[in-house]
Order: structure tokens, then sequence, then C-alpha cells
């Protein structure tokens, strides 16, 4: 918090460090929940919202590894569903030609 020393040394008050302190705190919640998961998200295909629980998630189950890898790992998990949601829709079951099984 080198801002708020930087403030009482210029101002040498209490409401512009109070200020510095807000602003920074605004800028520090905006930063890490809205534009890290937007601009990670939209580099590695996923919302937002996905990529916060997935940090959430690394970092409870592994700590600060797990934070390390959680949007990478999340972004593999994305890539698998995708493809496999791909292949359901083009296969025969999806389209509604699988011919009724008569033994059954």
């Amino acid at each position: 918090m080198t801002s708020v020393g930087l403030s009482i040394i210029q101002f040498g008050d209490w409401k512009h460090t109070i200020a510095v302190v807000i602003v920074f705190f605004l800028g520090q919640m905006l930063e890490g929940n809205v534009l890290t998961p937007k601009l990670v998200g939209e580099k590695v295909g996923l919302h937002p919202v996905w990529v916060m629980f997935a940090l959430l998630a690394g970092a409870s189950l592994f700590g600060f590894l797990g934070v390390l890898i959680a949007v990478p790992t999340a972004a593999i998990i994305g890539v698998l569903v995708r493809f496999g949601i791909q292949k359901y829709k083009e296969s025969a079951l999806y389209l509604g030609t699988v011919k009724p099984n008569k033994n059954a």
C-alpha cells in the first residue's frame, strides 16, 4: 500500500488518504472480479463464471498450486466437453436414425 504512504506524505490529511484507499480497493475488486475473468476467459474460450469457479475450486482443493493449474485444467475440460457435445449431435442417437432392436 505504497499509495497510502504517498498520499499521507503528499496531502497530509486523512480525507485524501481515505479516498486513495477507496479507489485502490474498488480498482482491485473490479480487476479481480470482472476484468481478469473476462479477459482470461476470452483467451481460453471459457465464460467468466467458469473461470472464477475454476479458480475458487482449484484454490479450495490444492491451494496455490490449484490456482496455477485451474484455468488450464478448466480449458482442457471445456474442449473435451465441447468435442463430446459435437460428436453426440452428429450421432445417430441424436439425429433419431437409430433402428429399434427387435430382440429386446
